[in-house]
């Protein structure tokens, strides 16, 4: 190498590290801009923001897609007299006509063609909730519940909620429609209008406990401590909203020990939820001590913000007249239900059964499996 060519290269060095090192305190310098990490927060909740928008638009174009497709099929049988036998040619040559495209087999036709009579009568709650949750979501509320107030209160659940669909069969199955706000309260006298529907709502008789492997002898701290140990299924079955704050919190009220079965924290309801556990069948004096407990969270516990505290009274069997009796002069906002506990079982047996994390899993295998056949 010539000295010309040396000093070439010594000056090409020098110019690539005098680069270097500008393009490293530029980047040294881009965290200390002032306002850069709400900047960049911000693009990012927009970013966020259009993903959640396109995928939901890109739902809703599906859903009202298949409805259209649906409405044609049904449009031409009716005209035409073409039975149900056409879908299976319909779905293969819509196949080759478009080969990428999923969801075109003649079961998933045969369920738009069933999707359109399902709504055709009520346009607007296909346009204000239907076409919003997935078409997974739809086909489990139209394969599983008939009566149409029914399967258009689950599809308004499923929206406001999101629930999953292994979570939608769940409440389904568990028939969360017909016990959702049955239970006997005395919240119309107790609770401000607008919390006393809200409340009343919460509220379902009976809360099915059936994921519990307990035998019918149970005692209460039985089936207190086997809930705690399934918190997750049974925050499910008490619905959205309910906090767990702990289980026999302790209350300090003259000197004394008190302790209450189960606390909970309702988000929407802004208020504490106080649970008692009865193994038995209702009697009188436990609304007088859930009376107590109320008292006493409201004075220990309740911020100047929350709402009244709220009891709820779980047995395993209640007598209606007897329960509202009980109700009529307590001034404190109390429901009771009854609890629904799985059959005894034997001991050899408890041992194998699933957990419920697995159950869970099972369930969501399932609804995939489910959703790739539909595709």
């Amino acid at each position: 190498m010539t000295k010309k060519q040396q000093r070439s290269e010594v000056v090409k060095r020098q110019t690539e590290g005098s680069s270097k090192r500008a393009m490293s305190d530029s980047t040294d310098k881009t965290p200390a801009l002032h306002g850069y990490e709400l900047f960049l927060e911000s693009l990012k909740q927009q970013i966020q923001t259009a993903q959640v928008r396109a995928a939901v638009s890109v739902n809703a174009q599906l859903i009202e897609l298949y409805y259209s497709v649906g409405k044609a099929i049904v449009d031409r049988q009716e005209q035409a007299g073409w039975g149900d036998a056409v879908l299976e040619r319909l779905s293969k040559d819509l196949t080759v006509a478009f080969p990428d495209m999923k969801g075109l087999s003649q079961r998933n036709l045969y369920r738009m063609r069933t999707f359109y009579l399902a709504y055709r009568q009520d346009s607007e709650i296909f346009a204000t909730a239907v076409a919003k949750i997935p078409w997974g979501h739809n086909i489990t509320i139209l394969d599983k519940v008939k009566d149409p107030q029914e399967r258009s209160w689950y599809v308004a659940q499923t929206l406001e909620h999101g629930w999953s669909r292994a979570i939608l069969e769940l409440q389904i199955e568990s028939g969360l429609y017909h016990r959702q706000g049955s239970a006997i309260t005395n919240f119309s006298r107790t609770l401000p209008a607008s919390q006393s529907d809200l409340a009343r709502q919460i509220l379902k008789d009976p809360y099915n406990f059936d994921f519990l492997t307990l035998d019918a002898e149970a005692h209460e701290r039985d089936i207190e401590k086997s809930l705690v140990d399934h918190i997750q299924r049974f925050l499910i079955e008490l619905g959205v909203g309910f906090a767990f704050v702990g289980r026999q919190y302790h209350l300090d009220i003259g000197e004394q020990d008190f302790y209450i079965d189960l606390l909970f924290y309702h988000l929407r309801l802004r208020c504490y939820i106080v649970i008692e556990l009865k193994g038995g069948a209702f009697k009188p004096e436990y609304a007088g001590q859930l009376n107590f407990y109320l008292s006493a969270v409201d004075d220990l516990l309740r911020h100047p913000d929350d709402k009244p505290s709220i009891g709820l009274l779980l047995c395993k069997t209640k007598n209606k007249l007897v329960a509202e009796y009980a109700l009529r002069d307590i001034n404190k906002p109390i429901g009771i239900s009854e609890i629904r506990l799985s059959d005894a079982l034997p001991a050899s047996l408890k041992g194998n059964l699933p957990t419920i994390e697995e159950l869970e899993q099972k369930l969501s295998d399932v609804s995939e499996t489910a959703e790739a056949e539909e595709s």
